[in-house]
């Protein structure tokens, strides 16, 4: 039993409530944990008790780690100042990185766990096809070619609708030799059926949406804590004004929604008007403070066929060897939840490669993650979107 002692991350919803069950009933001694970062809107308070209720419910310990002032420093910080330098920061793939699966982890081991386990809909997948350690049979093993080192991937859920894969690109190795997925061979409604037939208290709770901390609160609002307002021009791809903006941080590429735009001297919000074309923002120049929208959902300058990426992480070393001497192509994906395009990956240097992909793509902000997969759907690795 003592190997197989595993600290479950409760985040308070169902879907890591039913990976605790899961392990549960699969012989594990399990340990909840409720990971407490930087709530605004006093929400993680309910959270945290509905956590509670589970590790309650199932009868295991429960325990709460503190990690608010490390998410400030790690997270927000990290957000704030992407937004500062006029990119679109993804905060989740950076919780993950630098609160669940690297302060967690590290606390869990201390404490005498050998895995952790959360609610990520991800399939743990290992190498080594003649492995004693039965959980990760228990997971969906993809087979791969002999070797005398074990080696761990990451593949895309079976529920494609739910998949997180693409906040997971930054996992080492040695993270994952530590890591459980129990869920990611289930689909949603299944999830949710388990937790209906075990009487888990979060069977029914709505998922969280947007990003975690901010609750209620805008992003707009939270950023103007932190960057001033400087109202500036809405122009078109001719230079033509439409209108005006509160600030050019609080605005990322490809975004629609929330401008005021003006025609004909009229204040008109484009976006719910039947009579025009919705419009996008294509480009935020810093320097001029001007925010440039494009019209039409087709219009060419909302597509580029190329981008740079930096901090590209791979997370088998032996596909960061192939990718590294070769023009590889590979399926990637440049936000959540778009499908996959064939893109060819060329390497500048030792973190930058250049990204070329079959066809054009709408919108690509700097910030952002771009993650790649190969065709049989395991996560390769990605970069973050210069």
């Amino acid at each position: 039993m003592r190997k197989n002692k595993v600290f479950v991350g409760l985040s308070g919803g169902v879907d890591s409530s039913v990976a605790a069950l899961l392990l549960q009933k699969q012989g594990y001694n399990v340990t909840g944990v409720f990971m407490r970062c930087l709530n605004l809107d006093g929400c993680a308070e309910k959270d945290a008790e509905d956590a509670r209720r589970v590790a309650s419910h199932l009868g295991i310990p429960f325990y709460v780690f503190d990690f608010e002032e490390e998410y400030k420093k790690r997270v927000v910080e990290y957000m704030i100042e992407g937004y500062k330098n006029g990119s679109t920061p993804n905060p989740d793939v950076m919780c993950n990185k630098e609160i669940k699966f690297d302060l967690f982890l590290r606390e869990a081991l201390k404490m005498g766990a050998n895995f952790i386990a959360t609610g990520h809909y991800v399939k743990l997948s290992t190498n080594n096809e003649s492995n004693t350690n039965k959980r990760i049979k228990k997971f969906s093993i993809r087979k791969f070619v002999n070797s005398k080192k074990i080696w761990y991937s990451l593949m895309s859920a079976r529920d494609s609708a739910k998949d997180q894969s693409y906040f997971l690109w930054t996992l080492t190795q040695n993270q994952l030799k530590h890591c459980l997925f129990p869920i990611g061979d289930y689909l949603k409604p299944k999830v949710r059926e388990i937790a209906r037939k075990a009487g888990l208290p979060t069977a029914d709770k709505k998922d969280s949406q947007g990003i975690c901390f901010l609750g209620s609160i805008t992003l707009e609002d939270f950023l103007k804590e932190y960057i001033p307002q400087k109202p500036g021009n809405i122009v078109n791809t001719e230079g033509k004004i439409l209108g005006t903006h509160n600030g050019i941080y609080y605005y990322t590429i490809g975004q629609r929604h929330g401008l005021d735009l003006r025609e004909k001297n009229k204040k008109l919000r484009v976006t719910n008007s039947p009579k025009t074309k919705p419009h996008y923002i294509t480009a935020k120049d810093l320097k001029t403070n001007t925010i440039t929208v494009a019209e039409g959902d087709e219009n060419p300058t909302l597509y580029r066929k190329e981008l740079i990426l930096t901090n590209v992480h791979f997370i088998n070393p032996k596909t960061e060897t192939k990718l590294s001497t070769l023009n590889f192509q590979l399926l990637t994906r440049i936000r959540y939840r778009q499908p996959l395009v064939l893109a060819t990956l060329h390497k500048l240097s030792t973190l930058n490669f250049q990204l070329i992909f079959e066809s054009p793509q709408k919108a690509i902000a700097s910030g952002q993650s771009a993650v790649f997969y190969s065709k049989q759907g395991e996560l390769l690795g990605g970069g973050i979107i210069l």
